[in-house]
């Protein structure tokens, strides 16, 4: 190809609000959607494809240089630390060279390893492979699962007998959600996807019985709402929640007889989140209703939506969640953007220990405690310097016992590294957070290269965590920055809200912000700058370099979110109503379509020149439809009046992560460095 693709445009205008909007590349997607069978549609992602090998084939042997780092930091033959939970010891393992893990238990009394899933054999011969739910029964018998092998999430689950190794008949396609076990073994709750791609359900499959029988225990009336499945710490409830990205709503049903009539926590109000744990009688509600926040409330199961706060609210401590166990419980939460962890103690609430880690800058938290009655805390740790590290936390000797830390093959000493946290001012002077990792040889005297990677949607908290991958960058002289810009809750509740909806450009201009910042501080300097974001993080990435192209070096946009205002007047697909709380609905209010489509980068693609550009997609994805990339690169291309490269990459086999294999997901990253080492000139 001497050319790259270039998608014809067919005219398409749609009229809403007396505004006409006119969309030469609607076409892109197939109307026959989530099946993908419009020819001309495939042979245009088929060409983009062929463009990408063409382009990135002279830069392969770099590709196979930075896997083959990549690969070298991975213990291949590696293994979880083994948790106990009831009379069994599980861990997983993989074997030197797998893709997939291999799920094992052995007895607590003694006795051989047993290999209870084997995720290689599922995987085998598929282009795809993705395990979701993961329960085995509280008899310890049954091992419930569910798979998704082309990327559309879509599970379907499977029962497996794990005395005899066969699998039983039953089978539930569609599900999307936890599969939850009745106290008994006998019977399993799982959630289906509707045709939308929604979880509006809760039902109960009784062991042996025809799916098409199964009682469907709670049903969702509305469209933006999903449910979800889960239980009590102590096993005694199930929980059956559902809400939107603002608002939830909590049943209870016993864990014994989940068909009894489900205790209604406490009805939604919009703008109230609530979650529930369950003592002696006792709900333990963790709650923004009083506090931004959050606090931490109490209630007697039979008198539920009487609360009575048992911790307050703090506008200096964003209390994220609360885990219960028989005689204490987890605070978790963020003091100035720093993850905290806290014991304390139902007889005694004035009683506050927090545990303390070594460094000033880290990622901490509770992982993997299945069991209610403990002395020990299950923890992980890592910090932008260290990696990843498994604790036990010993409660009452207030220790820390360090079970394993990860290891990297091809050797890593943290004393080449240096790691700080800065600050830099917004435009509207918001301080924004900055965690930076970089090799101690780089001279930050303004000629650095630097990567900057954000997320800032949803109020997901980017961590300031260890990477092996980012080392292929950093060993070559960037600096590598993380952004913990606004529509992440990295400083709180409110940093979420001023970064969503009527303030969602806020994250945007903090992004670019934080870019000039940098360099204004010799970390770097503008043009040497490369930046990448996934999904939310892809439609940042689509809005920078519309509003600042000449500060990028080149930029990756992973299945980006960037057709913005034609998403969110599409009701059909699958999470645009409960988006609406995010982002607005330009459906029902103009005020709210103008400034979604003021800022939506398919619709603000413009004659200018843009950096360089490489952007993935999933035929099969159903968070962010393959054709917003494909209609945005299409636009592109036709419209930018530079000759700088523009790669688009469809997974034609996988969904929103990409390439699911350990290691095939290795190579994509590794792909995407190659990429902005040519960019920068550094592919040498």
């Amino acid at each position: 190809m001497s050319q790259p693709p270039m998608a014809e445009q067919r005219p398409y205008s749609f009229e809403a609000h007396g505004i006409t909007v006119e969309d030469p590349y609607f076409w892109l997607k197939d109307q026959s959607y989530p099946k993908v069978d419009d020819e001309d549609v495939l042979d245009y992602l088929k060409a983009e494809n062929a463009w990408f090998e063409q382009n990135m084939a002279a830069h392969k042997p770099l590709i196979d240089t930075l896997f083959a780092e990549m690969k070298g930091r991975i213990k291949e033959d590696d293994s979880s630390v083994p948790q106990k939970d009831g009379d069994w010891i599980y861990w997983t393992e993989f074997e030197e060279g797998a893709q997939y893990r291999k799920w094992y238990r052995k007895p607590v009394s003694g006795g051989d390893k047993v290999l209870i899933l084997d995720e290689t054999e599922l995987a085998k011969d598929k282009e795809y492979f993705r395990l979701g739910a993961f329960s085995v029964s509280p008899d310890g018998n049954l091992l419930a699962y569910a798979a998704d092998d082309n990327g559309s999430e879509r599970f379907d689950a499977r029962i497996k007998d794990l005395r005899t190794g066969e699998l039983l008949p039953d089978t539930i396609p569609g599900t999307l959600s936890s599969l939850i076990w009745r106290a008994d073994s006998g019977a399993l709750l799982y959630g289906l996807a509707n045709e939308n791609w929604r979880t509006d359900n809760a039902r109960l499959h009784v062991l042996g019985t025809p799916v098409e029988d199964d009682v469907e225990l709670y049903k969702e009336s509305d469209e933006g709402y999903r449910v979800g499945i889960g239980t009590t710490s102590n096993e005694k409830y199930i929980v059956i929640a559902t809400g939107d990205n603002e608002t939830s709503e909590v049943r209870l049903v016993p864990a014994d007889n989940p068909t009894a009539e489900p205790i209604l926590v406490a009805p939604r109000k919009k703008g109230r989140e609530y979650s529930v744990e369950e003592r002696d009688g006792t709900l333990y509600i963790h709650s923004n209703d009083e506090h931004i926040n959050f606090r931490l409330a109490t209630a007697s199961i039979d008198n539920p939506g009487e609360w009575a706060t048992l911790i307050a609210g703090s506008d200096a401590f964003y209390m994220t969640g609360m885990e219960a166990y028989k005689d204490f419980y987890v605070i978790e939460g963020r003091r100035d953007g720093l993850d905290q962890v806290e014991i304390r103690y139902y007889d005694d609430p004035d009683r506050v220990e927090p545990i303390q880690f070594p460094e000033a800058s880290y990622n901490a938290g509770t992982s993997n405690n299945p069991e209610w009655d403990v002395t020990k805390l299950r923890l992980g740790y890592e910090s932008m310097v260290t990696p990843d590290t498994v604790y036990d936390y010993d409660v009452a000797a207030k220790t820390l016992e360090t079970l394993k830390v990860q290891e990297i093959p091809s050797g890593y000493d943290a004393a080449e590294y240096r790691t700080e946290r800065v600050t830099i001012e917004a435009r509207d002077g918001a301080m924004v957070p900055v965690s930076l990792v970089y090799h101690k040889d780089t001279k930050l005297d303004g000629g650095a290269p630097l990567h900057l990677y954000a997320y800032g949607a949803y109020g997901y908290a980017v961590p300031p965590n260890f990477s092996t991958t980012r080392l292929s960058l950093v060993d070559r002289g960037f600096v590598y920055a993380i952004a913990h810009i606004r529509g992440g809750d990295d400083l709180g509740r409110q940093w979420y809200l001023d970064g969503k909806l009527k303030a969602r450009t806020n994250t945007f201009n903090d992004f670019v912000d934080v870019a000039r910042g940098l360099a204004a501080k010799n970390y770097t300097a503008l043009g040497r700058i490369t930046a990448s974001g996934g999904s939310a993080g892809g439609e940042l990435m689509g809005a920078i370099v519309n509003s600042d192209p000449e500060i990028w070096g080149a930029v990756a946009a992973h299945v980006p979110f960037v057709d913005v205002l034609n998403t969110m007047m599409d009701e059909s697909l699958p999470l645009t109503p409960g988006e609406w709380p995010e982002w607005g609905n330009p459906i029902t209010s103009k005020e709210d379509f103008e400034f979604i489509r003021s800022y939506s980068p398919y619709d603000q693609v413009s004659a200018q020149n843009y950096p360089p550009l490489l952007v993935t997609a999933g035929l099969n994805d159903p968070r962010v439809t393959y054709w917003e990339p494909a209609k945005w690169v299409a636009k592109l291309r036709n419209t930018k009046t530079d000759d700088n490269m523009l790669l688009l990459k469809t997974n034609m086999g996988a969904g929103h992560g990409g390439k699911s294999g350990r290691f095939d997901s290795l190579y994509e990253t590794a792909e995407e460095f190659a990429f902005i080492l040519w960019q920068m000139e550094m592919a040498e």
